[in-house]
């Protein structure tokens, strides 16, 4: 099977597809029609990994690593391609459900200040959630992890 290719403004537009054994028609009474839209989630980026937090006096550093799709499984090179236009993400600082902060980064690392904090009124528990971002698709799945401030 091959994935059909679509320009990127038919991403969501329902269309109609017909299914029948290759040595049939089409019009064929085995044949199975489907209307299907397609939201292009081969276009989404990875879920980033290695999300971790190192607590300092005054300062919460957070990093992680980035995934891609695109030549990413050589493990000749020191860092996997980037796959996209540029690189992004959006970070967002969480508390009881109320995102505190949002953050789009250029860099996979981010340092959330002791003055940070206070100005966004978070003490305690929080969650960061990290995603890259994709100029063709969007922010890609979410990674979170839980922290105490």
């Amino acid at each position: 099977m091959q994935q059909i290719d679509f320009p990127l403004s038919a991403r969501g537009l329902a269309r109609s597809y017909r299914f029948v054994a290759s040595d049939r028609g089409y019009d064929d009474l085995s044949a199975v029609g489907l209307t299907q839209a397609f939201d292009g989630i081969g276009l989404r980026p990875y879920a980033v990994v290695h999300l971790r937090a190192a607590k300092t006096a005054d300062a919460l550093g957070l990093s992680w690593v980035r995934r891609s799709r695109i030549d990413g499984d050589s493990w000749q090179s020191v860092e996997v391609p980037l796959g996209e236009d540029n690189e992004a993400y959006l970070l967002r600082v969480i508390q009881a459900g109320v995102v505190k902060r949002e953050v789009t980064l250029s860099t996979p690392a981010f340092l959330y200040t002791a003055q940070m904090q206070a100005s966004d009124g978070v003490a305690g528990a929080v969650s960061i959630s990290v995603a890259q971002l994709s100029n063709l698709y969007g922010a890609g799945p979410a990674r979170s992890l839980s922290v105490m401030l």
